[in-house]
């Protein structure tokens, strides 16, 4: 029995065949990446997300430690550094306590140290200037831009701290286009420290700070000091009116200009100068603490020679004996001979 013939496909069935194996193709790979894309998908599940918020949390952490860690060097180094164009910085704990703490021993045997009787006394019997708590006042005036005022205050630290407590002491250089520049001593000025940092049973410490180091105004002095200023820092006392630095000793006697010369301590660092007041054969302690000694014995003259630890010290007497007195109202004020007065005219 003869076969049937099998109906060979034409072409065109051909064709649609192969074009839907094609689509089933194309089908099955865009399914396998939906598959892939899901399953991604429930890998960044609330526990990836968790995990990468936790992450980035931590990189910002450290981002913003770093930036605090950069802050506080920057802060740091600004108070350590020494004092310059850029504002006073806090004296370290080696200068302070060198100005503060001079050996008594250090300062009995630098005596007068050289320097000449830079007090005055003041001509007549006028009431003692009392300060703000009632106590004998020493009325400080001068200005952050002065090579003088910046020589003295050295000293002045070194005598207060015989009848009070320095809690700081900012550092800075009087101006760096003055005669001697860029001296380096400290400011009393507290406008911006957080008020007055002297405290002492004996005394009322008043210090003005006319000017910042550039010359700008810092503090203007009242009425009161402004007629202290007309009487005493004016002839006979002084024969350049109106100069810094000035000091009133209880309307006692009254210094006016640097008790030595500001050029000794030129080139010279807070830390070196710190040092030699250990030495009483330095020659910047001899400056320093000579004049010390003076402010010391003018402070005694208004407290009634206390502290009796501090004025009744030989050195400290034997100075007090050398000190001026004046005659009586309108006589003739007894002359200091040699004292150099190296002064500036306060910028009114």
């Amino acid at each position: 029995m003869a076969k049937s013939k099998q109906k060979t496909p034409s072409a065109a069935q051909r064709r649609d065949k192969q074009r839907q194996q094609r689509q089933q193709r194309l089908a099955g790979s865009q399914n396998n990446r939906t598959q892939v894309a899901q399953a991604q998908a429930r890998g960044r599940g609330p526990a990836q997300r968790q995990s990468n918020r936790r992450q980035w949390l931590w990189t910002g952490g450290i981002v913003a430690l770093i930036a605090v860690i950069i802050v506080a060097f920057f802060v740091i180094s600004r108070l350590q550094s020494p004092g310059s164009a850029s504002g006073p910085a806090l004296a370290s704990s080696q200068v302070f306590n060198a100005v503060t703490k001079v050996d008594p021993n250090v300062l009995a045997a630098v005596g007068k140290g050289g320097v000449q009787n830079p007090l005055k006394a003041v001509n007549g019997s006028p009431p003692i200037l009392k300060g703000p708590t009632g106590k004998p006042e020493f009325l400080y005036m001068g200005a952050e831009y002065c090579p003088y005022c910046a020589a003295e205050r050295w000293a002045v630290v070194v005598a207060l701290s015989r009848f009070g407590t320095f809690s700081k002491l900012y550092q800075t250089t009087s101006s760096s286009t003055d005669v001697y520049p860029n001296t380096p001593t400290f400011t009393f000025y507290t406008g911006h420290y957080g008020g007055s940092f002297y405290t002492s049973s004996y005394i009322d410490f008043v210090p003005v700070e006319t000017a910042d180091q550039q010359g700008n105004p810092l503090q203007t002095p009242t009425t009161e000091q402004q007629n202290l200023i007309k009487t005493y820092d004016a002839a006979p006392y002084t024969s350049q009116a109106g100069s810094i630095p000035f000091i009133d000793f209880g309307n006692r006697y009254v210094l006016i200009g640097a008790s030595y010369n500001a050029q000794d301590l030129a080139n010279l660092q807070w830390q070196a100068i710190a040092n030699d007041l250990a030495d009483s054969n330095s020659a910047v302690s001899k400056d320093i603490l000579g004049t010390a000694n003076y402010l010391t014995a003018g402070i005694c003259m208004i407290t009634q020679q206390q502290p009796g630890s501090v004025c009744s010290t030989p050195a400290i007497q034997s100075i007090e004996q050398s000190l001026g007195k004046a005659v009586g109202p309108g006589g003739p004020q007894i002359a200091v001979s040699g004292h150099l007065e190296a002064v500036m005219r306060r910028q009114d």
